[in-house]
């Protein structure tokens, strides 16, 4: 390589924004700004903080099943 060439490196994935804090995230922590800010993220998973929520008026038969009315 000459020394007058500058070699450019791609970045593997982009920047963005920390979700939990807004900072821009680190490489070795993505899509996170710091171990701390995973951290969080993974407690709030184990802790049930993250729920898909239901709807009260689903069926839980088998779709497939005949009606009895």
């Amino acid at each position: 390589m000459n020394a007058g060439n500058k070699a450019t490196v791609t970045p593997l994935r982009p920047k963005r924004p920390c979700p939990e804090c807004g900072k821009p995230s680190a490489r070795d922590t993505y899509p996170f700004c710091s171990t701390r800010c995973k951290n969080v993220d993974l407690n709030r998973w184990l802790s049930g903080a993250y729920v898909i929520p239901a709807r009260d008026d689903e069926d839980e038969t088998d779709g497939d099943a005949p009606n009895k009315d």
